[in-house]
């Protein structure tokens, strides 16, 4: 793979961050936000871009997915909106890891829009992101769907990705 994400992955500070989801969420018994729901969120992203032909790079998507969530345990701690401290977090590790500032604010742009329903249909990396996150939940094999907080309508009981 790429050594950009590589060396998100094998970030000091990625990897604390990432710690202190895992210490937060482990008696989480419903979605947890781990390194499988990244990479299920990287994935179909990166195939949502190849159906669409959106053109948009496998750094990009990968390093938006990685990072995406890598806030939530200030949501645990402090009560920020998670796609918000995620936004921050991830700006010294994209600039340590020799990210562009044009790629890395289209990154932290995905981000603060994973959770915005007003993007979802956009054909750009936010856009993606967006469903992606959404296409990654495996809500029809889930054996706790019946405490998920989601709505029904928003579970995902047939398999698209």
């Amino acid at each position: 793979m790429n050594t950009q994400i590589d060396a998100i992955i094998n970030h000091p500070k990625y990897k604390a961050y990432y710690l202190k989801i895992q210490n937060h969420e482990v008696a989480r018994s419903t979605c947890k936000h781990d390194m499988s729901h990244f990479l299920d969120v990287a994935r179909i992203a990166y195939i949502l871009n190849f159906e669409k032909q959106l053109g948009i790079s496998k750094k990009l998507i990968y390093a938006t997915a990685l990072l995406h969530d890598i806030g939530r345990f200030e949501q645990y701690e402090r009560g920020i909106e998670h796609e918000i401290s995620s936004a921050s977090l991830c700006l010294e590790i994209l600039i340590d890891t020799g990210f562009l500032e044009e790629e890395i604010l289209q990154i932290q742009k995905a981000i603060l829009n994973h959770r915005n329903l007003d993007i979802k249909d956009e054909p750009t990396l936010s856009g993606i992101i967006y469903r992606a996150d959404k296409a990654s939940r495996p809500c029809h094999s889930c054996l706790v769907q019946d405490i998920c907080n989601w709505p029904i309508e928003k579970k995902n009981l047939t398999i698209t990705y």
